[in-house]
């Protein structure tokens, strides 16, 4: 696994990785994992009394999706497989994330390089004198 959040890549190694990544489409997923251990509703279970006799795991899948949270329970059988899937979307979007910032970087160098090409593009004021000061200079002469 490489560290795209950390990465120091250029920004043409970043377009590339991002561009093989969309060519290539791999299975992955947005969200989290949770494993969770519950207690029955039965009188007589020891899983009242005691944590390390609470039923489980019972293994969760949960994701937001257009503001709403979707959760699907995962089969003991699929957590690897779905733990895999989940740790390929963060580095995915950590890597859309670097080329984000690589492509607002460029966008900011071009506006600079735009600003100094043309001189005087900036706010810097009328050439006209207030009233108050051309009144001064009149009774002044």
């Amino acid at each position: 696994m490489v560290d795209m959040k950390h990465s120091t890549a250029s920004a043409a190694t970043l377009r590339s990785r991002v561009a093989a990544q969309f060519a290539d489409p791999t299975p992955m997923r947005r969200g989290s994992l949770t494993e969770r251990r519950v207690k029955c509703s039965r009188p007589g279970c020891p899983c009242r009394q005691s944590r390390d006799a609470r039923h489980g795991p019972y293994f969760s899948w949960t994701r937001t999706v257009a503001g709403t949270t979707h959760t699907r329970l995962i089969p003991a059988a699929q957590v690897e497989t779905v733990r895999r899937q989940i740790a390929t979307g963060r580095e995915f979007r950590d890597a859309t994330e670097l080329y984000w910032a690589a492509c607002e970087h460029l966008a900011d160098t071009a506006l600079a390089q735009e600003e100094t090409a043309a001189p005087g593009r900036e706010k810097g004021g009328s050439a006209r004198r207030s009233r108050r000061i051309l009144r001064k200079r009149s009774r002044a002469s």
